[in-house]
């Protein structure tokens, strides 16, 4: 079905209500910018136009604008007790996960190493936060070589709650993931607006200037998953729609050709976080830029983590 070439804006606000239930009803993006080329809106217009003629779900070909593998991550934040986790790893352990997903969880330090003996090896770990550097005098800290003698692989850094609560800037964030990459770390890089940023129109800016401090410190992308979590639908129920969550993945897949690589663009993965759940997960991941998820809350829920998970058959269509 054709679609009226109207800015996204416009689209978004026209959009049917059942679309946009318990979501916001804006999409916050400025319509021009001097600081953007007018390729990448004409390529965000047209990746809609791609995502509203794609055919229903099967058992085919998995289609992403990047070559990554799907990449699912549950961020268990403060939560949890031993009890807990057991009952937890226990409904991941007997889960059935689709083969062609990465899988990771990330509990609270103190479980780390109870998940990690527990767990299959089917779903790796990740720390929460990682020191900048290597570990000595830095009380309260975790360092990337404790992390990796209890056999983490992965890293979530940047994530709003550390910039906005525990107040890390842009260059520390971006410090601590070059240290966790230079020791084979791979590192969860976390970007997002706030409501007020959004409301603003500087998504955009924002995002890339996350983006940037990543891409000023890191020796290599290799290992790099970004993570776009609008820092408004992190455990508050509101999701963006599956076009807001899209244009804004599309924006980075370009800033990343047009400021590191056209390579670099393709393999890293762009994933998904806010609010996402066992409902939402499936419309979401049909976006082609969207390439899996950071979960909250309902990575706390083995049977629905293991549902996000699944989502990646979203993607498929006939080969």
């Amino acid at each position: 079905m054709a679609v009226a070439s109207t800015s996204l804006l416009s689209q978004l606000s026209t959009a049917p209500n059942s679309t946009i239930s318990s979501s916001l009803h804006f999409s916050g993006l400025r319509q021009s910018s001097s600081n953007l080329d007018q390729s990448l809106f004409h390529r965000i217009d047209s990746q809609l136009r791609l995502s509203s003629k794609k055919t229903k779900s099967c058992r085919g070909v998995i289609t992403m604008s990047g070559s990554g593998k799907f990449f699912v991550g549950g961020n268990w934040k403060c939560n949890g007790t031993k009890e807990s986790i057991s009952k937890l790893v226990s409904d991941l352990n007997t889960a059935t996960l689709e083969a062609d997903v990465d899988v990771v969880v990330g509990p609270p330090f103190v479980y780390l190493d109870q998940v990690k003996s527990s767990l299959t090896d089917r779903i790796e770990i990740a720390a929460q936060n990682s020191w900048i550097s290597k570990g000595g005098a830095f009380t309260g800290e975790i360092s990337v070589e404790q992390l990796i003698d209890i056999g983490c692989k992965w890293v979530i850094l940047g994530h709003s709650e550390r910039r906005h609560v525990i107040g890390e800037n842009n260059e520390f964030i971006g410090k601590k993931a070059a240290y966790a990459l230079s020791q084979n770390v791979g590192v969860i890089a976390c970007i997002g607006e706030l409501l007020k940023e959004r409301e603003e129109g500087k998504t955009f800016d924002v995002c890339f200037q996350h983006l940037k401090a990543f891409a000023d410190a890191v020796p290599s992308w290799d290992n790099v998953v970004v993570a776009y979590e609008p820092v408004w639908a992190i455990g508050t129920g509101k999701v963006a729609t599956p076009q807001q969550a899209q244009e804004v993945h599309a924006a980075v897949r370009d800033w990343l050709k047009n400021n590191v690589s056209a390579e670099v663009a393709s393999k890293t993965r762009i994933i998904y976080g806010g609010s996402v759940n066992g409902s939402n997960c499936g419309e979401l991941a049909k976006e082609e830029d969207i390439d899996g998820f950071l979960v909250g809350g309902a990575s706390l829920k083995g049977p629905e983590f293991a549902t996000i998970v699944n989502s990646v058959t979203s993607k498929r269509v006939d080969a």
